[in-house]
């Protein structure tokens, strides 16, 4: 790993993730009844789901709006990370009763196992279980991550018990890593690594880039299988913001001034700070105790 001064604290992860949404009823209930997450709030176009207190992800209803252009930059998946393998069993097996039609796949990344869908509206989603760090392996400052094929009917059946039926609402959830398409990837690591403070923990020439604070295998990723050449993102369904949480107030505004010295406009309430990424997409920086449902 890199030794820098100009690095996210150690302690950062993620925060909610808000979607810009058109039938918001219909995703509720996805997000709701196949993710298995649980309805927070709801205060007229705004919903917010996660578990214990937790927010994952927050809809916002924008039925003006239209999709975006296919190879647009903007979200390629949220992962949503679970505590345990029953737990993510638990969703798996909600999403094949209640969502069967939007699975896209699955894989063993070495790091964690991983199962991959759309939502009703076409944003990635990834529900996954880390192994233990200890079981993780680094060469050369590099997480080794694999995509073995993983059986999903295995999968089930080594962990889906009756009592998980009844109530997968097993654990806690949170974003585990957001993962976007972008235009290029040097311009993503010039931003999300030399600007933003994050260190890349693998990469795949100019196709992917991961990225992470502490040692995690990665809390961001960027890719352009679907988006090269992509430009500035407009507004559209998907993708409305990108929430990282870092452990303090005084760490927001280390990362404010650090993304000023850089010239990068920054909006800062005091409790949080916003920036865009060079296609648009809405970055806010909050404080661990502070993290946003709106």
């Amino acid at each position: 790993m890199n030794t820098r001064d100009d690095l996210l604290s150690a302690q950062t992860g993620m925060g909610a993730v808000t979607l810009r949404v058109g039938d918001l009823d219909a995703m509720i209930a996805y997000y709701r009844d196949a993710v298995t997450l649980e309805l927070q709030s709801q205060e007229g176009d705004v919903a917010v789901l996660g578990r214990g207190g937790v927010p994952v992800v927050i809809l916002q209803h924008a039925p003006e709006l239209k999709h975006a252009a296919p190879r647009s930059a903007g979200l390629y998946h949220t992962a949503i990370l679970f505590e345990s393998e029953p737990a993510l069993a638990a969703a798996l097996y909600s999403m094949a009763r209640r969502a069967p039609g939007l699975f896209t796949g699955s894989a063993d990344h070495l790091v964690s196992k991983a199962f991959y869908f759309t939502d009703p509206e076409g944003n990635g989603v990834e529900l996954y279980w880390d192994r233990a760090r200890t079981e993780w392996s680094w060469a050369h400052g590099q997480i080794e991550m694999g995509t073995a094929y993983l059986d999903p009917n295995e999968f089930l059946q080594q962990h889906v018990t009756p009592e998980l039926v009844e109530n997968p609402r097993l654990g806690g959830t949170t974003v585990g890593h957001v993962h976007l398409s972008v235009g290029d990837v040097a311009t993503a690591k010039e931003f999300y690594v030399d600007r933003l403070g994050f260190e890349t923990t693998t990469a795949f020439g100019d196709s992917a880039l991961f990225v992470s604070a502490g040692g995690y295998h990665h809390h961001m990723a960027m890719n352009v299988w679907e988006s090269k050449g992509a430009g500035r993102r407009p507004l559209a369904l998907g993708l409305g913001l990108v929430e990282i949480a870092v452990p303090t107030a005084d760490e927001v505004g280390r990362v404010g001034e650090r993304l000023g010295h850089y010239g990068l406009q920054t909006r800062n309430d005091g409790r949080s700070l916003m920036v865009s990424d060079p296609w648009d997409n809405q970055i806010k920086i909050v404080a661990a105790d502070t993290t946003s449902v709106a």
